[in-house]
C-alpha cells in the first residue's frame, strides 16, 4: 500500500464527503450529511483506495477490473442506505427472485447529492449542472432491472430538475417541496 496513494485517496474521499455534506445540509438532511460514507474510512475500503487510487475514477472500478469483483464496494453498499444496491432483496412474489425495494425519499435525495458530489469531485472544472444526469444516463442500463421504479423515477426527476433549473433552485425545491411531501411526485411515491 503506497502512502502517497493513501493520502491522495483520503484527500479525494474527504473532499467528496464534504461536498455531499454541504448538499445534504442544503436539502435539510443534516444527520445524513454528517454520516455520509463513513465506511470509506474503514480498513476494508481504505486498502482498496490506497492500492487502486487513480484520481479520476473510483478505485472500486479498478479493483473490480483486477479481481473480477470489488471487496470495497461489497463492504460499502451494504452499509450505506443511499445506494440502490442496499435495497435489493427477494421479491415477495417468489417467482421473481431479486428486486429493488422502494427507497425512503431521504435516501434517494442523499443519492442525488452523492451523484452531484461525485461528478464535481472527478470532473472538477468541467462540471456543469447537467453532468450528474449525463453520467447517470450513461450507466443506468447496468442496474435498471434492479432499481425500484418509483425510486428510479424520483432520482431521474431530481437529476433532470438540476440540469434544467440549476443547483440553487433544485436544493430549494428539494427542501421545500420534496422533503415536506408537497411535490406531486412525492404524493404518488
Amino acid at each position: 500500500m503506497s502512502f502517497i496513494k493513501l493520502m491522495k485517496h483520503l484527500k479525494t474521499i474527504t473532499h467528496h464527503r464534504n461536498l455531499v455534506m454541504i448538499h445534504c445540509f442544503k436539502c435539510g438532511l443534516y444527520k445524513q450529511g454528517l454520516l455520509h460514507d463513513l465506511s470509506k474510512y474503514s480498513i476494508t475500503e481504505l486498502r482498496t483506495g490506497a492500492k487502486y487510487y487513480q484520481g479520476d475514477r473510483s478505485p472500486n472500478t479498478a479493483e473490480r477490473e483486477d479481481l473480477g469483483y470489488s471487496r470495497a464496494w461489497l463492504h460499502h453498499k451494504g452499509r450505506n442506505l443511499h445506494h440502490l444496491e442496499y435495497w435489493i432483496d427477494y421479491s415477495s412474489d417468489l417467482s421473481k427472485g431479486f428486486t429493488g425495494m422502494k427507497m425512503p425519499v431521504k435516501y434517494v435525495v442523499e443519492m442525488f447529492c452523492d451523484r452531484m458530489a461525485a461528478c464535481k469531485t472527478y470532473q472538477k472544472d468541467k462540471y456543469k449542472d447537467s453532468s450528474p444526469l449525463e453520467y447517470y444516463n450513461k450507466g443506468k442500463h447496468k442496474y435498471q432491472d434492479l432499481f425500484n421504479n418509483k425510486s428510479q423515477e424520483l432520482l431521474e426527476y431530481l437529476l433532470n430538475y438540476l440540469a434544467n433549473e440549476g443547483e440553487e433552485k433544485t436544493f430549494k425545491y428539494i427542501r421545500e417541496e420534496i422533503m415536506t411531501g408537497k411535490a406531486d411526485i412525492i404524493k404518488n411515491y
